[in-house]
């Protein structure tokens, strides 16, 4: 196993997307944070087609 210095990027990724998940104060705020992430997700699928 390889070990590096750099922090594992997708990781970090996951952990901001918790911290924003637990910040949400109530079901409105939580669908707005779940749909920007589907939006990127299916904007990154798109640009992958390509």
């Amino acid at each position: 196993m390889i070990f590096s210095d750099r922090p594992d990027k997708n990781l970090q990724n996951t952990v901001k997307e918790l911290d924003q998940k637990a910040e949400a104060v109530n079901s409105h705020q939580q669908q707005q944070i779940q749909q920007d992430t589907n939006d990127r997700r299916h904007q990154d699928a798109l640009n992958h087609e390509e």
